[in-house]
């Protein structure tokens, strides 16, 4: 687990006051604010007090405390919004753009304008290929 100084994350600046931040919830663990660049009004970023660069770095007690705080968040920025459902997501390490793990809760609506994933899809051209990947992945679980 990397652990910065605060002058060398705008979210640690955040968290020790000395970043500016329009705060939704915060507990001792964990902190929700909003997305200074938002998807769609209400878009809020959920992370752990402590520095973590990315997902797999966090604890089992961090990743626990995280999720709690974002099912909260979660459910709020729906019902504050108005809105229908919601993109919950995390970009570890491509797409981050502040290395401090966090967890994006997007208000969604239906015809919102927002399409799924962010990426064209393909398909496996058999299922040995999608065997040989499961076996692939399973053998590092």
């Amino acid at each position: 687990m990397t652990i910065r100084p605060s002058n060398e994350c705008i979210f640690c600046k955040i968290i020790t006051g000395e970043g500016k931040s329009f705060i939704v919830y915060e507990d001792t663990h964990c902190i929700a604010f909003l997305d200074k660049r938002p998807v769609f009004l209400g878009h809020c970023l959920v992370l752990t007090k402590m520095h973590v660069d990315t997902f797999y770095d966090l604890s089992e007690a961090q990743v626990k405390s995280l999720f709690v705080v974002a099912q909260k968040v979660g459910k709020a920025v729906e019902k504050g919004m108005k809105a229908q459902g919601s993109f919950i997501g995390i970009n570890n390490i491509v797409s981050q753009s502040v290395p401090h793990c966090h967890i994006h809760i997007v208000p969604r609506n239906k015809g919102d304008g927002l399409r799924g994933f962010f990426w064209p899809r393909t398909t496996y051209n058999s299922k040995e290929v999608m065997l040989a990947i499961q076996n692939t992945i399973k053998k590092f679980l």
